[in-house]
């Protein structure tokens, strides 16, 4: 069982910049860590991900360049620097964690991840 516990959402403005953070109860089982987020009335879209192990990352198209995934495996946490925010990037973010045994080093798909944080918020506006 792994508990994943998100911080960091908030209110902004464009162009500002906010980190979100995703403590973990262990690493100890984890093979890589996501952040998905869901704009108001549309899917859960993949935003990035990163390998517990190589550090390896992948990222939406739409966030490349803008947004960096990082892990502290010492802290058991990930997390996602957001900059140049934009109004379409409200949403509810949500960190996720895959501990099933995998030969890959991440995965775009929410089906691929067991473990899901609660979610917190960010809202820019223009």
């Amino acid at each position: 069982q792994v508990q994943l516990v998100e911080s960091g959402g908030g209110s902004v403005q464009a162009g500002d910049s906010l980190r979100l953070s995703c403590a973990a109860s262990t690493f100890f089982s984890v093979y890589y860590m996501g952040w998905f987020r869901q704009p108001p009335g549309k899917e859960r879209e993949f935003v990035a991900a990163i390998s517990r192990r190589s550090g390896d990352t992948s990222y939406a198209d739409s966030v490349k360049g803008r947004f960096t995934i990082s892990r502290d495996n010492a802290r058991n946490t990930v997390y996602l620097q957001m900059n140049s925010l934009r109004p379409e990037d409200t949403a509810v973010y949500y960190c996720a964690t895959r501990t099933v045994y995998t030969d890959r080093s991440y995965s775009p798909r929410s089906s691929d991840y067991n473990y899901w944080g609660q979610g917190t918020q960010v809202t820019v506006s223009s």
